[in-house]
């Protein structure tokens, strides 16, 4: 038996006690603690309610598109595409994970979270003017469920009913295995048109426009070229405080490119507005340039409070020898960080040591006392080092330091029964060469294979770097064909069911999941389905912490860099809110200066 509570126009989870007293409702629905924002909020901190109105926003995108169905795992999906698609409740970005009305106006949660109940907003609207009712969301749920991505399904079918009371309301029963993630997750479900997908094989790739209920329209496609959106001037939620001083521009526009270098040179001649810079060689050394130094490019560091990718070599474990975590650990040594910041990114980075770099999730000194009461069950079976110090890069920058490490790395890859022969690294058995391929996805990219390529020549290893376009390299992605890739996991500050998409053992042999490296560790099973049901902030923060400590020393990938901002440039015609929101630069909070003045073509 549970409580439930219903909440008019705010989102909560309430002990019993607030029964007694509506003045301690929360004004959102949290995945742990309180929301931040008053229930009367007028607009999130980190817009301008007062952006003007109008103008263009011109953007890159890279290799291609051939649907506009961003749910489902076939073809390659438009970029943008969220701008297109309304969900039942909005994401704040100036929290860890809070929830905040869209098409649901209300909603009700048991206090044991195993039930949610969305109350639709009646004048919620698709973009053909034909009201949102309980029964495009039954659809919706029902089609995803059964044919949307692997996140959507895994979260989905944790719901053992769904009752529609009215054309308003719609309530979700949860089943075995459900966690307090699962109502969140939920409340981030797209509505979809009953009317106009019914009919339709929603596993093919589609260009024809969905009829849907977001802030814009699309008014031209160019199949993998270009895509244009257009703000909906009726759009039924813009005076929602969640779209305040969002969705500025009357038009958006993404066009495709096949690298970094061509779109950077159509930024540089104006047929781009702004440019989001992730290379910090390119930000340093790509900017001397008339329209820079004029002040017609403006060139802002945005700081950001959110986790900041774990990006590395990634070993597919599913194959050998990387099955073997001493190899993987040898080659983990060999990466020489002091150059590699220095040479190829100018000392703009910092080293990653944690699977939640930039946060407080990161592991750091020795284990607490609860984390070694989570960690100490499976002591056996984990290294020895989880137990102590959190995982450092190796020394480097010095030859000392380089010929301690490649000491070490030989040691390790000779107790897993790979020895040199002439020169060679060599299997001690069958006398196969240690030879393996690292997939990467731009140019930018391989030169960091190349780095690792060359440290490793001096174990007898042959490595040879492949670097394929965005289409071809997400197909080896999604399939799993690749020795090791350069690639990465983005986690957020509030780590929940997706990190058993990352590392849980059913998702390491489901294709188009995100188990990366083929992980399948029992007590990184059990951490990864813990999490999700912590109760309490510190809570989440031990379990991530006790699993952030298993990942490094069990060296699935070797971490590189990350950065605490973003390095974005852009043309001094936009601009942006002087708060930034704690997860960063939000674009859709941007606007023209002087929307009336601007064309397609800058003069």
């Amino acid at each position: 038996m549970f409580k439930s509570l219903k909440i008019g126009f705010v989102f909560c989870l309430l002990s019993s006690s607030a029964f007694a007293d509506e003045s301690s409702a929360l004004t959102g629905l949290a995945m742990v603690g309180e929301p931040q924002m008053a229930q009367n909020f007028t607009h999130f901190n980190y817009t301008n309610p007062e952006a003007a109105k109008g103008g263009i926003l011109r953007r890159a995108a890279f290799g291609t598109f051939d649907t506009l169905n961003p749910f489902s795992l076939k073809g390659n999906s438009a970029q943008g595409l969220n701008l297109f698609y309304d969900r039942l409740m909005s994401r704040s970005w100036d929290e860890p994970f809070t929830m905040y009305p869209s098409i649901a106006e209300s909603v009700e949660v048991a206090e044991d979270r195993s039930s949610i109940t969305f109350h639709l907003n009646p004048s919620a609207k698709f973009n053909d003017g034909t009201a949102i009712t309980s029964s495009d969301v039954e659809f919706s749920f029902d089609l995803l469920k059964e044919k949307g991505r692997p996140n959507m399904r895994n979260v989905y079918k944790l719901v053992k009913k769904v009752t529609r009371k009215d054309d308003h309301t719609i309530i979700f029963a949860l089943g075995k295995g459900y966690d307090r993630e699962t109502v969140m997750i939920l409340s981030l479900m797209p509505v979809l048109s009953k009317a106009w997908w019914t009919g339709r094989d929603f596993n093919k790739t589609t260009l024809e426009i969905p009829n849907s209920s977001g802030p814009y329209k699309v008014s031209e496609v160019s199949a993998g070229r270009r895509i244009v959106y257009e703000r909906n001037p009726d759009y039924w939620g813009q005076d929602l405080a969640v779209n305040k001083g969002q969705y500025n521009f009357d038009k958006i526009s993404f066009d495709y490119f096949r690298d970094q270098t061509a779109a950077f040179e159509s930024f540089k001649t104006g047929s781009l507005d702004v440019w989001q810079d992730n290379d910090p060689g390119h930000w340093v050394s790509a900017y001397d340039l008339p329209a820079v130094s004029s002040g017609m490019i403006k060139k802002d560091q945005i700081k950001h409070g959110r986790v900041e990718r774990m990006w590395g070599f990634i070993f597919n474990t599913r194959r050998a020898p990387f099955d073997n975590p001493k190899v993987r650990r040898a080659l983990s040594l060999m990466v020489d960080y002091d150059w590699i910041n220095r040479n190829i990114f100018h000392g703009q980075y910092s080293v990653t040591t944690s699977y939640f770099p930039n946060s407080e999730l990161a592991a750091t000194g020795t284990p607490s006392s609860e984390e070694l009461g989570i960690l100490n069950v499976y002591k056996d079976d984990l290294p020895e080092e989880v137990f102590g110090a959190a995982w450092q890069a190796p020394p480097s920058g010095s030859m000392v330091a380089t010929r301690a490490n490649q000491i070490n790395a030989d040691a390790l890859l000779k107790e897993a029964g790979w020895t040199v022969r002439n020169g060679l690294r060599v299997n001690e058995q069958t006398g196969a060469p240690f030879s393996f391929e690292i997939l990467v996805g731009s140019a930018e990219d391989e030169k960091l294979a190349i780095s690792l390529k060359k440290s490793l020549e001096r174990l007898g290893i042959t490595v040879t770097p492949r670097t394929l376009d965005s289409a071809a390299f997400q197909d080896r992605l999604t399939s799993y064909e690749y020795d090791m890739m350069l690639h990465f996991w983005q986690n957020t500050l509030s780590p929940g069911t997706e990190q058993t998409l990352y590392w849980g053992c059913a998702s390491a042999k489901m294709q188009g999941s995100f188990n990366y490296a083929g992980i399948c560790n029992p007590a990184i099973e059990r951490l990864a389905g813990e999490i999700p049901n912590a109760k309490t902030r510190e809570e989440m923060v031990t379990y991530t912490h006790a699993l952030d400590r298993i990942l490094t020393w069990e060296n699935y990938a070797i971490p590189l860099f990350y950065s605490d901002h973003d390095n974005v440039a852009y043309w001094n015609t936009l601009e942006h809110p002087a708060q930034p929101s704690l997860y960063g630069n939000v674009m859709e909070s941007w606007w023209a200066t002087h929307p009336t003045a601007i064309s397609e073509d800058r003069p």
